[in-house]
């Protein structure tokens, strides 16, 4: 019985660190972003259909929330991703293991700061890519440096428009994720949450109820009062079309 308890904790506690509902403003210290970015997601999450490919697909957080007949998961080939990344596939930084034109929709959650070779990267996903085929990408704009070496670059939306239309793609729509008073409050729990957590859950629920939640708590308030700012942001969420 305690168990199958802590087993359903267990999932409780993942789908809020990702899917955040009430009981995430109080355990989640990226809240605010994971909150934006899956209400993004979702609101444009309907133009993602078929035969569906995610790179870096991670755990596949976000699987539930697009119409796919098939979804292939793609992550870099290395131990660790094989151990812990629920992926279909491996590939080796540079092509995709897959046929042109092999897929109706790509989609690319948080993964393409981390890319080396952007251009490379986006070659391969309009290859794979069929014609008038859907791209549903994420990146951040104002985040600080994490999964260290591998974290190259930040785009704006004038920088991320850029770049997808030099490989043929036409953005359809490009939104902006936390683009009021909770980017501060976000950017303090994350400045927290790498001084103050450590890799064991229960010692970090402390600081989380201590600290984070409250800072929480405090920013939901506070965004109601204050305008909000397009020009300052965490993340791009955009939605492109395979143009040629």
């Amino acid at each position: 019985m305690f168990n199958v308890i802590l087993t359903s904790a267990k999932e409780r506690y993942r789908h809020e660190m990702f899917h955040p509902s009430l009981i995430g403003l109080f355990i989640n210290p990226f809240y605010f972003s994971r909150k934006g970015l899956v209400q993004h997601l979702t609101a444009v999450s309907k133009q993602v259909t078929g035969k569906v490919l995610d790179v870096g697909c991670g755990n596949k957080p976000y699987m539930s929330l697009y119409c796919a007949d098939q979804y292939v998961g793609l992550e870099i080939d290395s131990p660790g991703n094989r151990k812990n990344k629920l992926a279909d596939e491996f590939y080796d930084g540079n092509i995709f293991p897959f046929k042109n034109e092999s897929f109706d929709s790509v989609v690319s959650n948080q993964v393409f700061e981390h890319v080396p070779n952007p251009d490379q990267f986006l070659s391969e996903i309009s290859r794979v890519l069929k014609k008038d085929g859907t791209l549903l990408m994420t990146a951040p704009f104002v985040w600080d440096e994490h999964e260290q070496p591998h974290d190259y670059t930040r785009y704006s939306s004038f920088g991320i428009r850029s770049i997808l239309a030099r490989h043929g793609f036409e953005v359809i729509e490009l939104r902006k994720s936390v683009d009021d008073i909770r980017i501060v409050f976000q950017l303090l729990n994350a400045y927290i949450y790498k001084k103050a957590f450590t890799r064991y859950r229960l010692i970090n629920f402390l600081p989380t109820v201590c600290l984070i939640a409250p800072i929480n708590l405090a920013g939901e308030v506070i965004s109601w009062i204050l305008p909000r700012n397009a020009d300052l942001y965490l993340d791009n969420i955009v939605l492109a079309k395979k143009a040629v």
